[in-house]
């Protein structure tokens, strides 16, 4: 882990400690010109012709602004307002991670027990995973969601619930990556952080947190949608865009802990207080809920409880935002200014983490001081780039990443290069670093150094275009019991075309030799000592190499 990102956890912790430990500061008095600014952000959603959002902003547990703009429900006009209930999406993960530590804190949890010890239905991997590794991402379990869409029954297209997702993490036969070797974002721990929840106290998921959680806080407008059916007074309809108006988006589904929040901007306030001052729990649920991850190799990640380390430029930051069907939320915490912002949306089209940073930064004003971007092509006069330029694949997911050379700078992408050394790059203002592996003037590979990997490397490959009778070595039927699909391969012009039940198609343009792609989706074939073609593997965002065995007729 880089020095800065150990001294930005330091300073989040120290920053927690101190605002247990001290008096509040009173609260700044709003400058106009701050809610005209606010305004302006939200000027296109701000019409009963489209949906919107509400906004809060506190410092030191004070109100310094609340708006609302556009509409709860365009069928019955009736407008957003500071009190309408919205969906957080991912940042109910924080209040899932509370009422674990909260049980934790009973005795009845602990952060290192085994997920097996509570939920016995999934596969022993030869690895303990433990209850925090759900919680902080680094488990290795695969998304539960991705999965589901890989089977032809999307969380969109189907009403899952808790029993849907643990009989689907029951039946996966592998795990992307051994726990604790990386971080990978993945609903699948915070859903079963919600099971082992039930089964630990004995209640419901969602009457322990209003008992024990919600309404120790005062959060008096926060609850579950643990039933997507049920009627919530107050609650806004979602939304997408479309070319010629808007259509509804709501969740459809009963699985909630990994989202499912339904809250208000105010109760979100009061939550970031509670996350300030420890509420009704103190020091130690706090210092629980900003227990950062840990790697295999020790370092730690910046993803604790529920809650994103990652500092805004300068300014130390714990934040999360959130995503489902139409819904949009970000909620920042800013210790050092004591200055929280909770943004609640029912528009897709709202950018979560670009839109709740502009109110953040309205609102920090100095504090926030941006680096200057460097001058790539400046920087990078003096070293000899031709070498790095090719086709790159990371071997564990088969994700190609091309390098090229344009105007005097190299890129990863869409990313610039920093040359920091004739074999090490920063990609552009990130903490991320590529140390290329080369001998002489043969470039083979690089090692990726960043905070959410203890051990990922790319491998040069070549570029392929197979001929026709390549093309026919790969069609056929090839089942996934993990998935509980079959997928059958024809070739075509160029590249393949992939059929499942009961009549969804895409096609995949080869990218290596026997690799192919279609959008996120890389599939791969694998063949035996023979080389004849006996596997299809498929990755697709969360799930990391899901193997397709070949069914012979």
């Amino acid at each position: 882990m880089t020095y800065m990102m150990t001294r930005h956890l330091t300073a989040v912790a120290l920053c927690v400690i101190a605002a247990v430990t001290l008096p509040p500061f009173a609260a700044a008095q709003i400058d106009p010109t701050l809610t005209a600014r606010v305004d302006e952000i939200f000027a296109q959603w701000d019409t009963r012709m489209s949906p919107g959002c509400a906004v809060g902003v506190t410092q030191n547990g004070e109100t310094l602004l609340e708006r609302a703009y556009g509409m709860a429900d365009l069928e019955w006009g009736i407008p957003n307002t500071t009190e309408t209930i919205f969906e957080g999406g991912s940042v109910s993960k924080q209040f899932t991670a509370a009422a674990v530590n909260l049980l934790v804190l009973d005795g009845v949890l602990s952060l290192d027990d085994d997920v097996r010890r509570w939920v016995p239905e999934l596969p022993n991997y030869g690895h303990i995973i433990t209850l925090h590794q759900l919680m902080t991402h680094t488990s290795g379990l695969r998304d539960w969601g991705s999965v589901a869409s890989i089977s032809g029954w999307g969380r969109s297209d189907r009403a899952h619930d808790h029993d849907d997702v643990v009989d689907i993490l029951s039946r996966q036969t592998a795990l992307n990556f051994e726990p604790g070797l990386e971080y990978s974002y993945s609903n699948s721990g915070y859903n079963l952080l919600a099971v082992v929840v039930d089964r630990a106290s004995g209640m419901s998921f969602a009457d322990f947190s209003k008992t024990r959680l919600f309404e120790p806080a005062g959060m008096t407008n926060t609850q579950w949608r643990d039933d997507f059916r049920r009627i919530v007074q107050g609650r806004s309809s979602a939304y997408n865009r479309t070319d010629d108006g808007w259509e509804i988006n709501r969740p459809v589904e009963y699985v909630h802990g990994n989202g499912g929040i339904l809250t208000t901007v105010r109760d979100l306030g009061i939550w970031n207080q509670i996350l300030t001052t420890g509420g009704p729990w103190g020091q130690e649920f706090l210092t629980l809920m900003h227990r950062p991850g840990v790697l295999i190799d020790g370092s730690e990640i910046n993803y604790a409880g529920g809650l994103s380390l990652t500092p805004l430029e300068n300014v130390q930051a714990v934040t999360h935002t959130g995503s489902t069907a139409g819904y949009r939320a970000y909620l920042g915490r800013f210790p050092e200014q004591g200055i929280s912002v909770a943004m609640l949306c029912n528009a897709s089209n709202v950018s979560t983490g670009g839109t709740g940073g502009r109110i953040a930064r309205a609102f920090l004003g100095d504090a926030v001081q941006g680096e200057q971007a460097p001058d790539y092509r400046r920087e990078s006069a003096g070293f000899d780039l031709d070498p790095f330029v090719g086709l790159y694949r990371e071997p564990l997911t088969g994700g190609p990443l091309e390098i090229t050379l344009s105007d005097g700078t190299l890129y990863a992408g869409s990313s610039p290069l920093l040359p920091l050394s004739g074999s090490e790059f920063q990609v552009g203002s990130s903490e991320r670093r590529y140390v290329f592996e080369r001998y002489g003037s043969t470039v083979v590979g690089f090692e990726v150094e960043d905070w959410q990997y203890s051990a990922r490397r790319y491998e040069r490959v070549t570029g392929w275009s197979p001929n026709a009778a390549e093309l026919l070595a790969f069609e056929g039927e090839y089942r996934s019991e993990d998935a509980e699909t079959t997928f059958r391969v024809t070739a075509t012009d160029g590249g393949l075309e992939i059929w499942q039940r009961p009549n969804d198609t895409f096609e995949v343009t080869p990218i290596y030799n026997d690799g192919f792609r279609s959008g996120g989706r890389i599939v791969r074939f694998r063949r035996d000592s023979a080389g004849q073609v006996i596997e299809l593997s498929l990755s697709l965002g969360r799930v990391y190499d899901m193997r397709f065995a070949r069914v012979e007729h």
